[in-house]
């Protein structure tokens, strides 16, 4: 081991894989309040009812050298090389690992925050629906991977229950043309009233306001969009107008050298990629070359192309599409089992890939 510090900040996809690959070699101060992984990739089948699949951050680092500090971190101060905890400690470091992901953006909607429920409050949104008195209506927010998984994993588990998807655009509209046509044909056979172009202006206890009228609803699951947490803007690292960190080819602060930023909270441009999307499918990817990097094992730039996009669309479907390198889509798909035993195998190999 050797005596540089090295502060990790979150402990996501991005931030854990970094920490325990640097942990090889270096001393390493992970910050992150939570004792288990929140396998956000997952969060749709904890909403459902279904067990949580959350191992202990202790298990993940286990045998590296890394030091979990249950806190939040509060203030940065980049001239002094110090983090604040909301504990009262000020950590220092030599080297910052800036990991702290995306949260849910409400978009300033009158109502969102108070009425609706997030995809990080999975475990809420699964007891809200099994203590209900009677089944209702739930409308799920948001015609993304996240609003798509969610609406059909609460359809298939809760049949008793009215499910509907309210999206501003297009439902899966990104897919090529049999990907969106599978998704919109799984949701409704499993009974998903499917309302596109309805931008949300309001959310209430019995609803939802749109640009297209009146969607009632008893509950409101949030899944539109997500935002960069704000500390790096606060702190002073040089950020995009969405918050975003500014990074170099080998994912460190433009303005601040120092300090590396990966996952959701970096906007990552890579030649003949282009500016990397948000999600585990690009944050891990970063975790695993800065963790090379911070281990002396690499000094090239950070290289990426995509592959591939899946969906879980319930217990027993799902679907594979295949992309070019730089996010387009192929016309190629694999649908029903195959896709769901795809995203199974994806999504199981996120975890083991966490070491």
């Amino acid at each position: 081991m050797t005596e540089k510090q090295i502060v990790v900040l979150g402990a996501g996809y991005a931030g854990l894989t970094a920490a325990a690959r640097a942990g090889k070699r270096d001393r390493v101060t992970l910050i992150a309040p939570e004792t288990r992984f929140l396998h956000r990739i997952r969060q749709h089948e904890t909403a459902a009812g279904h067990p949580e699949h959350r191992p202990a951050v202790a298990d993940l680092i286990r045998g590296r050298g890394v030091r979990h500090v249950r806190a939040r971190a509060t203030r940065l101060d980049l001239t002094a090389r110090k983090v604040f905890l909301d504990t009262g400690e000020a950590v220092s470091y030599d080297t910052l690992v800036y990991a702290l992901g995306s949260r849910t953006a409400w978009h300033g909607v009158p109502g969102a925050a108070e009425h609706a429920r997030t995809a990080e409050q999975a475990a809420e949104l699964a007891e809200r629906l099994r203590s209900a008195e009677r089944p209702g209506t739930v409308a799920v927010v948001g015609g993304g991977a996240t609003g798509i998984e969610l609406a059909a994993e609460l359809a298939e588990a809760h049949p008793r229950w009215r499910v509907r998807i309210v999206a501003a655009g297009q439902v899966g509209g990104w897919f090529s043309a049999r990907g969106r046509g599978h998704v919109l044909r799984v949701l409704e056979r499993l009974g998903v009233e499917v309302h596109e172009q309805s931008t949300v202006t309001a959310v209430d206890a019995a609803g939802l306001d749109t640009a297209r009228g009146r969607i009632p609803a008893d509950l409101v699951a949030w899944a539109a969009a997500m935002e960069p947490h704000p500390l790096a803007a606060e702190a002073g690292l040089a950020v995009t107008a969405s918050g975003r960190a500014v990074v170099d080819d080998r994912l460190r602060s433009v303005s601040h050298p120092d300090v590396y930023v990966i996952g959701d909270a970096a906007e990552v441009t890579v030649p003949g990629t282009g500016t990397l999307r948000m999600g585990c499918a690009t944050a891990q990817p970063m975790g695993k070359y800065l963790g090379r990097v911070l281990a002396g094992r690499t000094d090239r730039p950070f290289a990426f192309r995509y592959a591939v996009q899946c969906l879980s669309l319930g217990r027993r479907d799902g679907l594979l599409q295949l992309i070019h390198g730089d996010d387009s889509m192929r016309p190629t798909v694999f649908t029903g089992r195959a896709g769901k035993l795809a995203k199974a195998a994806i999504v199981g190999g996120v975890v083991s890939t966490l070491r």
